[in-house]
């Protein structure tokens, strides 16, 4: 494994990096919305891809927590396991996530493997930010495709006026994958997914 510096270097930027998608509300296009959930995507400037950006009104920072044996993995149809490759701070890690396969198995599972950065403001705000990492203890194996994650995270952000059992929080989380697959590029399911996937978090939420 690389020295722990070069991981705190790898984010040291990061959590700016997806503050700014959270702040910037330029060039981004409505593709989907319901009543509970709007979705967006603009063309990412890290690879030939899009962003994807979701806006829920209610969730809880433990059902979206990245952490092994979390609440991810039991309700998110879309994350098959979780693992921890190594912890380098108390809010840096060394993350690998898999994904099932897809559409009867025409897409293969993917995994991912990110630094991930656990950062908490001052407006009680606590966020995970993650972008993807070479890691020796985890190379790429030949029953997944080795996908890649820039910039991205999730940001837990309380609701002003709410407390108690009715604290509510509000969640937005940005999406800038790689699935190394081209078909993935032209899909268009991708929001009716995030529908899934929210819905699922909506349920969860009230079953914790």
């Amino acid at each position: 494994p690389l020295p722990a510096m070069a991981y705190e270097e790898r984010v040291r930027s990061l959590a700016d990096t997806v503050q700014l998608y959270r702040q910037d509300a330029s060039g981004w296009r409505s593709c989907k919305r319901t009543n509970e959930v709007s979705i967006y995507w603009r063309p990412s400037t890290e690879f030939s891809g899009n962003i994807g950006d979701v806006c829920v009104p209610e969730a809880v920072w433990k059902c979206l927590k990245p952490e092994a044996g979390g609440l991810r993995t039991k309700w998110d149809q879309n994350v098959k396991d979780f693992e921890l490759i190594e912890t380098i701070s108390d809010t840096i890690s060394i993350c690998r996530t898999i994904t099932p396969s897809a559409f009867m198995k025409i897409i293969s599972p993917r995994d991912f493997v990110d630094v991930v950065l656990i950062k908490q403001y001052e407006d009680g705000t606590i966020a995970s930010a993650a972008t993807n990492v070479e890691h020796a203890l985890c190379p790429p194996q030949p029953t997944y495709v080795r996908g890649f994650n820039y910039p991205c995270g999730c940001f837990c952000i309380p609701i002003p006026g709410t407390q108690g059992l009715l604290h509510c929080t509000a969640a937005k989380v940005t999406i800038d994958s790689d699935f190394s697959c081209y078909l993935y590029q032209w899909l268009s399911t991708f929001p009716d997914s995030c529908i899934v996937v929210w819905f699922l978090l909506h349920t969860a939420f009230h079953l914790t």
